[in-house]
């Protein structure tokens, strides 16, 4: 894999192209973050998801900078911590610097306002996406009734709502009801939320000759939901975007979802 071009995508609104496999950086600091993406894009991924709160966006930037892959090759996430709810300018503004762009590709509240304020900021990231800064926005860890509130109010779903997912979390009417609003579900750890020594996992593994975290990865991108596997050991880092070469049966989806009922 050389560029986004040559992986599936899910088309937000405003015609934004996004990556069903993307990296994630959550607890990568130091030099060592820096070298996971470096690795990661190398590797072929061309999402990139970091947040406020993980203190790593110009380990990020600079990475992606050093990548010599054209800015528009690459998107990149960040997230707006739910505690500076009302400084969402001065964050954006901040998270730009760190990581070395005009324009994010999308911006997510990390977590709903713990003192109110949902609506309110919602229309403050729609400001902000209207002024160009953002090419789209979202939530993350929202409930369906959450995103409701919103749209009532605004007449605007998240373009993506970020939660934890994976095989054991499978909900047919999650799924639905993020798929009627329009909304783009994306989930984050992918293998926390799953006993990769299920037998169904290794079984399905076996017959692809792959791992089970690859049929994880896998899984995710064929129920068009987007992955964000992280790992800052390049040989998992690699084998976790090896993923292309391959393809579940209807019966193997079946098999893997039946692990959350």
């Amino acid at each position: 894999m050389s560029s986004s071009t040559a992986q599936p995508t899910v088309t937000l609104p405003g015609d934004v192209r996004m990556p069903l496999l993307g990296f994630g950086t959550w607890q990568a600091h130091g030099e060592s973050a820096h070298r996971a993406v470096t690795v990661a894009i190398e590797a072929g991924y061309r999402m990139i998801d970091t947040a406020t709160a993980y203190g790593n966006e110009d380990l990020v930037g600079r990475a992606i900078a050093d990548s010599g892959v054209p800015r528009e090759d690459i998107f990149i996430t960040t997230k707006l911590p739910a505690e500076r709810v009302g400084r969402e300018q001065r964050t954006i503004d901040e998270s730009r610097q760190m990581l070395g762009v005009d324009q994010l590709d999308l911006w997510l509240i990390h977590w709903p306002p713990s003192r109110g304020g949902l609506v309110d900021t919602w229309h403050r990231m729609i400001e902000i996406r209207d002024a160009g800064q953002t090419r789209a926005i979202g939530v993350s860890n929202y409930s369906l009734a959450q995103i409701d509130e919103l749209i009532a109010a605004t007449g605007e779903a998240p373009a993506v709502n970020q939660i934890k997912w994976g095989p054991r979390l499978w909900d047919t009417a999650e799924v639905q009801g993020h798929h009627e609003r329009g909304v783009v579900l994306e989930g984050y750890s992918p293998f926390k939320t799953t006993r990769l020594g299920d037998p169904v996992l290794n079984r399905i593994a076996e017959t692809h000759r792959v791992s089970p975290a690859q049929v994880v990865v896998r899984w995710h991108i064929q129920h068009g939901i987007v992955c964000i596997p992280k790992s800052v050991t390049p040989a998992r880092i690699r084998s976790n975007a090896d993923v292309f070469g391959f393809e579940l049966s209807d019966e193997e989806i079946a098999a893997i979802d039946a692990m959350g009922q």
